[in-house]
């Protein structure tokens, strides 16, 4: 049994910080991407960072680069996402989710095997 455990979210000013964390557990492969969805209300779930297990390769929406950092620890079992200058626009539930293979369309959340409840970021103006 694959299970993903995201921590770290709630509400913040805009301006400010905060760090997410997704630890997997049951997964005896890392070969692939692992990484990070959000979902606004009214909106389509949208990639928002992911990184190789294996290779360490990293993935950013335009909307948050600069802003949004992606790593993982060396086990490859946890990975975090420090999200920096938030904004409103960055309020929604934030998946953590991991695809078994890597390759093209890492953004494509059709393509991700495991995922997470789903954590809440509301960032106030």
């Amino acid at each position: 049994q694959v299970q993903l455990v995201e921590s770290g979210g709630g509400s913040v000013q805009a301006g400010g910080s905060l760090r997410l964390s997704c630890t997997a557990s049951g997964v005896t492969y890392n070969n692939g991407y692992m990484g990070w969805f959000r979902q606004a209300s009214g909106t389509e779930r949208e990639g928002v960072a992911t990184i190789h297990r294996v290779f360490g390769d990293t993935n950013y929406a335009d909307s948050v680069k600069g802003r949004f950092t992606i790593s993982q620890d060396n086990a490859k079992k946890t990975v975090d996402l420090q999200m920096n200058s938030l904004n409103p626009d960055d309020s929604g539930m934030y998946y953590c989710a991991i695809r078994r293979s890597g390759g093209s369309r890492p953004f494509d959340p059709s393509t991700y095997n495991y995922w997470g409840q789903g954590i809440q970021v509301t960032v106030s103006s």
